[in-house]
């Protein structure tokens, strides 16, 4: 019976399906410090994890270091109980043949999560609120930086939703199943400064992805998956909503 939910490469630790990989401490600090930051978001309205009146470059960086720190915090909370970040990400790129399949992956699951999605939109009248308005870029120094913090979204939220987390809650539930849809609310909930009607679309997008990292055991299909979303999504919605 195989009970992985993202194995680990063949030369790493035995991670289990419910095995938590850090302290129920440290996954404490991790949840308050993003909803914490989600919250105040919410409350001015758009991506300011920093606070309101300041640039959407001065949020793109803010969202880039709060990332990357709690990456490093995972990172540190992991490796003291004997596991790493790479053992988290699984998968394999030693060949490119690999990276091929975990990107044409990627582009087919795409593609129908945006039936999906259709269907949601359509479903809960969803139209641009002020707070994605707020996150899209508009200038050319805008969209470099942008386009850094959807590498940063795409790397990190992974990791730590369905690397990270999406193991926790695991191994406190003892249920796959139910760690899946835990982690994708909060994925969602995170996420509240771009409405209530969003929020529903992003849990199924963090759900979806939880289901994609568990069948391919890797968080890369994923992170691409993810890049283009947010990278190719906010670009064309520039000029869309212009």
């Amino acid at each position: 019976m195989n009970t992985e939910v993202i194995p680990t490469q063949s030369n790493g630790p035995d991670v289990r399906r419910y095995q938590a990989v850090a302290p129920a401490w440290h996954t404490t600090i991790i949840l308050a410090i993003f909803f914490g930051f989600a919250l105040n978001a919410a409350r001015s309205g758009g991506l300011t994890p920093v606070g309101g009146g300041h640039s959407r470059i001065a949020n793109y960086v803010a969202v880039i270091v709060l990332e990357w720190a709690l990456v490093w915090f995972i990172h540190a909370g992991v490796k003291r109980r004997g596991f790493s970040l790479r053992d988290l990400i699984g998968g394999d790129w030693t060949r490119i043949w690999f990276v091929l399949r975990d990107t044409a992956i990627a582009l087919g699951f795409l593609i129908a999560f945006a039936i999906v999605v259709q269907a949601l939109g359509h479903l809960l009248k969803i139209a641009p609120t002020s707070g994605l308005r707020s996150a899209i870029p508009q200038t050319g120094a805008e969209v470099v930086v942008f386009l850094f913090t959807a590498f940063t979204a795409a790397c990190c939220e992974e990791l730590v939703f369905r690397g990270y987390l999406q193991r926790q809650f695991a191994a406190f539930t003892q249920s796959a199943a139910a760690a899946i849809v835990l982690q994708g609310v909060s994925f969602g909930l995170v996420h509240g400064y771009q409405g209530w009607r969003y929020v529903v679309v992003i849990t199924v997008f963090g759900i979806s992805f939880g289901l994609l990292a568990t069948w391919r055991r890797s968080l890369r299909p994923g992170m691409i998956a993810h890049f283009v979303q947010d990278g190719v999504g906010g670009l064309v919605a520039r000029h869309l909503l212009r």
